[in-house]
């Protein structure tokens, strides 16, 4: 039986704006296993950054503030950990990969030199063991002749070859917890696989969990083995990744499942959810998909939905499946 190593429970994130509070995160959960890998998904603005950002604890105060909620990893409370104890784990058991390295990289130090310094500041090597340890994660992520490409700066490499640094980065001091944001969006499809394939290859190696946030289903099905779906800061369902796909119960899931193409009827003009996602500033009575939805009854507009259990893996935030209605 796997151990539990992230718990998330009831974490609130909200950013106060001049037309008031907006709940980025509204009261979401999930746990991530030991060498797990979780799928993130939702349309843009739905809250899956900033969970991210919440679970490293990098949620700029003001404007932003974590507002409730429990965040645990390895049993201790994250969200209760002075500030300098916290810097310890960032980094070094739980690491973030962006979706653009070119504005994480410091374009005036070379790729290897960042490395370099994350190691340093970790694992408290001297200089040339780090060094010799960063030229060893370069060449582990596959970037070639890694020992000049050590001395390149971000602007000399490829897109596809700064995600790789990134990646090194991240994984330098061996993260129990690996937390992707969207880290294909900004490359050429070949060069995704590739990524991907690497994601899967080093999760593997190290034995770490993943926290995959991407728009593309197509890689959640072949890498998450349980998948966690938003819409407006809320989860709309989680269940396994072979169930969400196979027999996807939240019409949101539903209609995005249906925009893949060949997921259901190939060869045919993929269909599209009406409607646009809610102003997260004015956030409607009831269910936040009633507007769009198309199995919406009266009960939608008025009461919001708790997310129900279909099975002991399988919820969904609908009155579709209230079992005392039904």
């Amino acid at each position: 039986m796997k151990k539990m190593l992230l718990k998330i429970k009831n974490l609130e994130t909200v950013f106060r704006t001049e037309r008031g509070n907006v709940r980025a995160v509204d009261g979401i959960s999930f746990d991530i296993e030991t060498g797990q890998t979780i799928g993130l998904v939702g349309e843009s603005g739905c809250g899956k950054s900033v969970t991210a950002l919440s679970i490293m604890r990098l949620i700029s105060d003001p404007p932003g503030k974590i507002t409730g909620g429990l965040i645990e990893l390895n049993g201790r409370d994250i969200l209760s950990m002075p500030v300098k104890e916290m810097r310890k784990i960032r980094g070094n058991e739980i690491s973030i990969v962006f979706q653009e390295p070119l504005s994480s990289l410091n374009p005036v130090f070379t790729c290897g030199e960042q490395v370099r310094e994350a190691i340093v500041l970790h694992q408290r090597l001297g200089r040339k063991k780090s060094k010799a340890r960063a030229v060893e994660m370069f060449r582990m992520v596959g970037i070639p002749d890694p020992e000049i490409r050590y001395k390149n700066y971000p602007h000399q490499m490829s897109g596809g070859m700064r995600q790789r640094v990134m990646i090194a980065m991240a994984l330098s001091c061996q993260p129990k917890l690996l937390i992707a944001d969207e880290p294909t969006t900004a490359l050429d499809v070949s060069v995704q696989a590739q990524i991907i394939e690497l994601l899967q290859d080093l999760r593997e190696k190290f034995g770490m969990s993943l926290l995959l946030i991407t728009h593309d289903l197509a890689v959640i099905a072949q890498m998450a083995d349980k998948v966690v779906v938003m819409y407006a800061g809320k989860i709309v369902e989680k269940a396994p990744s072979e169930k969400l796909f196979s027999d996807p119960s939240h019409p949101y899931t539903q209609g995005l499942l249906a925009s893949m193409p060949g997921y259901s009827s190939p060869g045919k003009t993929l269909p599209v959810i009406p409607g646009r996602v809610p102003d997260p500033a004015k956030l409607p009575p009831g269910c936040r998909f009633s507007d769009r939805c198309a199995k919406r009854t009266d009960r939608c507009f008025k009461e919001e939905p708790a997310l129900f259990s279909l099975d002991n893996s399988h919820f969904s935030r609908c009155w579709l499946h209230d079992k005392e209605e039904s």
